[in-house]
């Protein structure tokens, strides 16, 4: 979609480095999921956006609004660097990390792909994916490093099937490398994902993982792009198969009411946006990108018993096991 963050020249020279090797694969990422969308809503296209830091390092946002297919997609690249903020820091290390600073500073490196899918039709649901990588050198110059990341659907209304194709395409993805990791993963989803002054979760869940810092980085690297490569086949078929269905206004409606959930989230509890927000240099734009263009708070608003908004409340309380 854009040049490199680090260029060309500097990835190459590089090459067999895995921060170099992430890089190109966060780029390919970007490229191919921008591809996928475009192809579906052919009319739309992406904005793409490439912006500095002046801190050091920088990225590329690319968003598409107002398509006939997704009112609102996103799918960034940012490869940054510097000194990690205090408040950063402190974030990190309520999470037990153990980070020896040298008078108060934290050189660090981050790097990942993320996206949030806000589709027109309440009947295709909504996505998101995270991928990145994280390091950090500490005042005696040993680097601490880890990724993190996952994919995850918000669906409006419940459709079954859709909910274990996207799950059963991720668990595959996972069990290449090691058959315990979907089912750790899946409950770290359903736990992370979780509007506690709601008492539900954001969607249907899907994968989440953070701070992997074993069995190998090499190891580690192939199984962030097995997901990553997982994230194409997982979605495109659902928005396929739905995004020319008739809807109501009534479905509508409820589509901008999940959505406000939706932001609750991110703005709350979301680990990356508050991650972003307290970094010195941050791009605001490219981190609210989550945002949809449209949601809706209603008050009071409770669906009636036995219908289909309640059948997807039901589950959003009470997390299913999709591929067993």
């Amino acid at each position: 979609m854009a040049p490199p963050v680090s260029g060309l020249r500097e990835l190459r020279r590089r090459r067999r480095e895995l921060r170099s090797r992430m890089e190109l694969l966060i780029m390919e990422t970007q490229a191919e999921v921008c591809r996928a969308l475009t192809a579906l809503d052919p009319g739309a296209s992406f904005a793409v956006d490439s912006w500095e830091r002046k801190e050091g390092g920088g990225g590329i946002s690319c968003v598409l609004q107002d398509g006939e297919v997704f009112e609102k997609a996103g799918v960034n690249v940012s490869v940054v660097s510097g000194l990690l903020s205090e408040e950063a820091a402190r974030q990190m290390r309520s999470r037990g990390k153990s980070l020896k600073a040298k008078d108060g500073k934290l050189p660090f490196c981050a790097m990942g792909v993320s996206s949030v899918i806000h589709p027109k039709n309440p009947h295709v649901p909504t996505m998101h994916f995270n991928y990145r990588y994280f390091e950090i050198e500490e005042a005696d110059g040993t680097k601490q490093w880890w990724f993190g990341g996952g994919t995850d659907l918000t669906p409006t209304y419940l459709n079954e099937e859709d909910a274990v194709h996207f799950h059963k395409t991720l668990k595959e993805a996972c069990d290449k490398h090691d058959p315990k990791l979907y089912p750790k993963y899946k409950k770290w989803c359903d736990d992370y994902f979780y509007i506690k002054h709601r008492g539900e979760r954001r969607g249907i869940g899907g994968i989440f993982f953070d701070d992997m810092d074993s069995p190998s980085k090499e190891e580690a690297f192939q199984f962030v792009k097995s997901c990553a490569k997982a994230v194409v086949p997982c979605y495109i078929p659902i928005v396929k198969k739905h995004c020319h269905d008739s809807f109501t206004p009534e479905e509508k409606l409820w589509q901008q009411l999940r959505r406000g959930r939706y932001v609750e989230f991110n703005l709350v509890y979301d680990r990356g946006t508050k991650f972003g927000l307290l970094t010195p240099g941050s791009r605001i734009e490219s981190i609210l990108m989550s945002l949809p263009l449209t949601a809706r708070w209603e008050y009071m608003h409770t669906p009636p018993e036995s219908s289909k908004e309640a059948e997807i409340l039901e589950v959003l309380r009470n997390p299913k096991d999709w591929v067993h």
